[in-house]
């Protein structure tokens, strides 16, 4: 039994190490899952005495749990990075290759608001226009708050915001079926809570968009 899940760990090392060499970034990204999901297969089917079948199906889970980085996506990357320039919104590619964007509170929502503000309407009109040309795209919008006020407030307001972000895109057509909402509050900072700064910053939205195989 552990001769065998050495060799396949083994084996799937070897991939890992020399066969993404060559591979494109989405390419080594499935390998990656791919033989991330063989070693934890392989672990557990090593302890039902089949580690060679644990390997298998670890391989196929790995490998589905990745997203794509599409002609679409890069254009609607490049399309979201002209639309917010100068706007302080950031637009990047996740390391599993989603599309986020980082949207801070002074061009989003009001304080202790929900209401989206006439600034953010014309970023989400061109994000509305790029995922209406992308149905494989799934979209996760996240509500963040600063630490100011407790979180009787802050997890229904986190949440309040991200439903008026999926409710704006949904009117200017965009399947709703297609978009998660989270709103975790303050629970998540990315800057002190102890400047005005800070707590700026982490009043936020952020928007994330992963396509997988079609």
């Amino acid at each position: 039994m552990r001769h065998s899940l050495l060799i396949i760990s083994t084996a799937a090392a070897v991939l890992l190490t020399t066969g993404c060499a060559e591979m494109s970034d989405t390419q080594r990204r499935t390998a990656m899952g791919a033989g991330a999901g063989a070693l934890g297969g392989a672990a557990i089917g090593a302890m039902s005495g089949n580690a060679g079948r644990g390997a298998v199906i670890g391989a196929g889970v790995g490998a589905l749990g990745t997203y794509i980085w599409s002609q679409h996506m890069e254009k609607q990357k490049q399309e979201m990075q002209a639309a917010t320039q100068g706007t302080g919104v950031t637009v990047s590619q996740t390391a599993d290759n989603q599309l986020k964007l980082d949207i801070p509170s002074d061009i989003s929502f009001a304080t202790n608001r929900a209401d989206i503000e006439a600034n953010f309407r014309p970023i989400l009109d061109r994000f509305a226009e790029g995922l209406r040309n992308n149905p494989n795209a799934e979209v996760r919008i996240v509500g963040h708050t600063d630490a100011t006020g407790s979180d009787a407030i802050n997890n229904p307001l986190s949440l309040d915001r991200a439903e008026s972000t999926r409710n704006y895109l949904t009117a200017r057509g965009v399947n709703g079926t297609r978009i998660q909402v989270e709103g975790r509050g303050s629970r998540e900072p990315i800057a002190s809570n102890a400047t005005a700064d800070g707590r700026a910053r982490n009043r936020r939205v952020e928007i994330y968009v992963g396509e997988r195989q079609g």
